[in-house]
């Protein structure tokens, strides 16, 4: 079981997750042979990696409006910018569950980072609370042991299976 970083995990290789932490990296049998009596197991047919850096975060969470699901019949289900953003009454409190909305998407996109800054106080509080990593500007990340467990797995076509944030799995393809 290795210790150095990687960028990219595919084929039969694994990681555990104690907490929040990478405690070990390695091939997926190896790492279920000696954790696999106390961990619970997860298996994707797909490749691993630090997840997806979202260099736009701010734009897609403070200049769009991502339309709760009792508002389609209204709005529509996807985000709104421009003029029919403008037309809207944008408290805090609807940015907030807007910028919300807008994380989930991200997440379900195997995002695990963004750029921002994040300065309506309502959407920044939102991110924060998420446990995306918000960079100043896109950075080469990897997984490495003791490393934050932040990552994704994505099928061979490029689909998100799963996103976790500091070991929580936060979204997963059915």
């Amino acid at each position: 079981m290795g210790d150095s970083p990687s960028d990219v995990l595919i084929g039969d290789s694994g990681v555990v997750v104690d907490g929040s932490r990478i405690a070990a990296i390695g091939p997926y049998d190896e790492l279920a042979t000696t954790y696999g009596d106390r961990a619970r197991l997860r298996e994707w047919d797909g490749t691993l990696t630090p997840g997806r850096h979202e260099p736009h975060g701010a734009a897609l969470l403070e200049a769009a409006y991502h339309p709760d699901p009792r508002e389609a019949d209204e709005l529509g289900t996807e985000p709104l910018t421009g003029e029919a953003l403008a037309a809207l009454d944008m408290t805090e409190t609807r940015w907030g569950a807007s910028a919300r909305r807008g994380l989930q998407r991200l997440l379900a996109t195997g995002t695990t980072a963004l750029t921002g800054p994040f300065t309506r106080p309502a959407v920044r509080t939102a991110v924060q609370r998420s446990g995306l990593e918000e960079l100043p500007a896109p950075r080469p990340r990897s997984l490495q042991v003791g490393g934050p467990a932040n990552f994704a797995v994505f099928a061979p076509d490029g689909t998100p299976l799963a996103t976790v944030l500091a070991g929580r799995l936060l979204h997963r393809r059915h």
